[in-house]
């Protein structure tokens, strides 16, 4: 958060003030979705941009890899991948009517050591 408020292309940001409502793969019921940040910025050509941000471990933005064998960890890995992937397909839409970005960055993105 430091870096959205020192950041001179950040005009504005908030955490967690959008609701998105998705379908849940598990109990294909409406649910509402909290990205993690809205940013309000100046793209390099000066055009102003809003961008809805998520961020997540790098491991929880790629689908578990299939195993013969079901243990609990993998079966939660599925569990965080479908219902990740069904959020962010909703925020993905959100974001394309109006306009906007979204983001989904990881310790990679924000040169964090994991």
């Amino acid at each position: 958060m430091i870096w959205l408020d020192t950041h001179p292309d950040v005009l504005q940001w908030g955490s967690e003030e959008l609701v998105i409502p998705y379908r849940s793969p598990i109990d294909n019921k409406i649910h509402r979705y909290f990205p993690d940040f809205f940013v309000r910025k100046r793209s390099p050509s000066g055009k102003i941009e809003n961008v809805v941000i998520e961020v997540k471990p790098h491991n929880q933005t790629v689908p578990p890899k299939a195993q013969t064998k079901k243990t609990k960890r993998y079966l939660s890995e599925v569990y965080t991948w479908g219902i990740n992937s069904s959020k962010w397909e909703a925020a993905s839409e959100y974001c394309k009517d109006r306009n906007w970005k979204f983001v989904v960055m990881t310790e990679k993105d924000l040169g964090i050591n994991g």
